[in-house]
């Protein structure tokens, strides 16, 4: 009950503050958004190229995988064609 008397109390503080300084949060406004985008637009090139990165990473794998696939599953086709004309004999 005192969070939610407390809530109101600055919910209500603070909109009279802005009421009253409106000009002066726009200036600060005006000076952190520039810094908020910047910080934003880096963080989110960083994450980008770590998960270009990983699906990289993750491609040249599955390409190592399938080429050692192939492999195994020509010789077993070799084994089983030797078999047949073994059956067939």
């Amino acid at each position: 009950m005192i969070t939610l008397i407390g809530g109101a109390i600055a919910a209500v503080l603070g909109l009279i503050g802005l009421s009253i300084w409106f000009g002066k949060f726009l200036e600060v406004v005006a000076g952190v958004l520039p810094i908020i985008l910047l910080l934003g637009g880096g963080l989110a090139l960083y994450l980008g190229f770590d998960e270009l990165k990983d699906n990289w990473k993750k491609d040249k794998k599955e390409d190592a995988s399938t080429q050692a696939d192939k492999e195994e599953y020509e010789k077993e086709i070799a084994d089983l064609k030797k078999e047949i004309d073994d059956l067939k004999k």
